[in-house]
Order: structure tokens, then sequence, then C-alpha cells
């Protein structure tokens, strides 16, 4: 007998780039995901919490996380100043319904919220439900020099934190083991960024199972496990030639998450009248 895990697999809206916010609903309700984790970016509808509303209602999709927007195009997105922004993501993840608000660590120039940002983190997370999950980034590299760009660290396992996001094109762009970070984060893991990657020093968000990230034993884990948070997946689909192909990534990485989250389940569960070795 298979037994599905809770986990629910969601898309995030990033990932119908160039596409819109209120295509990527239209995508997860045909494509069969449990829901969307919305990226708050420049896109209006991003931030608007009753366009949001109406879009969950109306593809009956529901809103599992909000991706506070820490991106370097969204420096003036819901205000300049980093706490505000994180405010208004609390907020809208109350409004909404969903139960994790995702924040990468500062950049590194951001020194005064950099100084404060674990034990603000901390704060909020104890004024709400809603977990706060941050996300482990990378070091920005360009030939052979390397740049630590965030602060506290891009390795968020070095920092006290509640709740964590991993983020497996992140690990392949750091060069890091993903499944020692996962080990490091234990129980406070609260939410997964799912993707692939190949070293490269750019960013990639590859479909999982199209680079060298261990995905599929990731999902695997999470299944023999009590993950009580949400699997997300997170791929760049920009060089897509058309709105179909997109769709057959998104599909694809649907169906491979799926089934190993399936898979691992079934080899969990002995047969009726057996025993575990």
């Amino acid at each position: 007998m298979v037994r599905i895990p809770d986990a629910k697999v969601a898309l995030s809206t990033a990932s119908v780039y160039p596409e819109s916010t209120a295509t990527a609903f239209e995508i997860a309700a045909r494509l069969g995901y449990d829901g969307v984790e919305v990226m708050v970016w420049t896109d209006p509808v991003s931030q608007d919490i009753e366009a949001l509303r109406r879009l969950s209602d109306y593809h009956q999709v529901p809103i599992l996380a909000v991706h506070a927007p820490c991106l370097l195009i969204t420096q003036r997105v819901w205000s300049t100043d980093p706490w505000v922004k994180l405010q208004r993501a609390k907020s809208a993840a109350e409004k909404l319904g969903a139960s994790t608000v995702v924040v990468h660590p500062p950049f590194r120039w951001q020194r005064n919220y950099a100084k404060d940002f674990v034990t603000g983190i901390w704060r909020m997370a104890d004024e709400t439900d809603v977990r706060f999950a941050v996300e482990n980034m990378y070091p920005w590299r360009y030939r052979d020099r390397e740049m630590l760009a965030y602060a506290p660290d891009w390795d968020v396992t070095n920092d006290d934190y509640r709740h964590f996001t991993v983020d497996l094109s992140h690990t392949a762009t750091a060069r890091t083991d993903s499944l020692a970070m996962v080990d490091r984060m234990g129980d406070r893991l609260a939410h997964v960024h799912l993707a692939d990657g190949k070293g490269s020093a750019k960013d990639e968000h590859l479909v999982p199972g199209r680079g060298d990230q261990p995905c599929a034993e990731l999902l695997e884990r999470l299944a023999r496990t009590s993950f009580d948070g949400h699997v997300v997946i997170e791929v760049n689909t920009r060089r897509a030639m058309s709105s179909a192909e997109r769709e057959a990534d998104l599909a694809e990485a649907l169906a491979f998450t799926r089934l190993h989250l399936a898979s691992a389940a079934t080899t969990t569960d002995p047969a009726p009248g057996t025993s575990r070795p």
C-alpha cells in the first residue's frame, strides 16, 4: 500500500517568470499542485493581498507560503526598510492563511539590519504562528574571486534560527554538501525549495533530476520522517520556448517530487503480516 506523506507540494510563482503571478495560479491548478508560494516582487499582483485572495479563491489553490521581497530587484518593494518588508510579509501570510514566510539573510551592506537580524527574526517569530524560515544562500563568484555577500552568513546553519528553508539550487551554487546541511538543520527544517544545479557560479534552479543535487534522496528522507512543512518547486523556466514547454517542465518537476515522496513511503511500510527486520 502506498502512503503519501503529509508534505504538500507547491509551485513558486517565480517558476513561471517571465509570465505573471496570476498565470502561476492557473498552471498550479491545471497541473494539480497542492498550492502556491507567492514570490513578492515587482509584479503588482504579487504585492496585492486582495488580488492574491481572489486568485486563490477562483482557482481553488491555497497560498501556502509568502516569499518576502529580499532580492536585489525588490529593494523598493513594500518599503526600503527591510523590517517593514518582513512585517508586511507576516501580515500577508496571516491574512492569506499561509503558514510560512521565507526570508533571505541580509546583504552585507545592510549593516544595521544584519547586526540585529538573528534576534529580530526570533522576536517576530514570537509574535505569530507563521513560521519565519530563513533560507540558505551562497557566496557570489566571478572568475577566481569569491565575495561573501550575505550576513551574518550565507550558510544559515551557522546561526540560531527557529526555522530554516533549504534550497538545493543554492547548495549547488555554494558547492556545499546539501544533505549535511539538512542534517545540521535537523527538526528546524520547515520548508524546502526544490530545484537542481550543477555547481555553476550562477544560481541555476534546474528542474529536479537535471543537475547533480540529491533531490530524490532529500525527498525520500522527508517522507521517512515527520516533516510537516511544504516542498516548493522553485525552478527557472525563462528559457522555455513556449508556454507549453514551460508547463511541461513544471509538470515534470511535480511528477518527480510526488514519485520520490511516495516511493520512500512505500519502502518504509511493511507488507501486511510482515514486520521490519
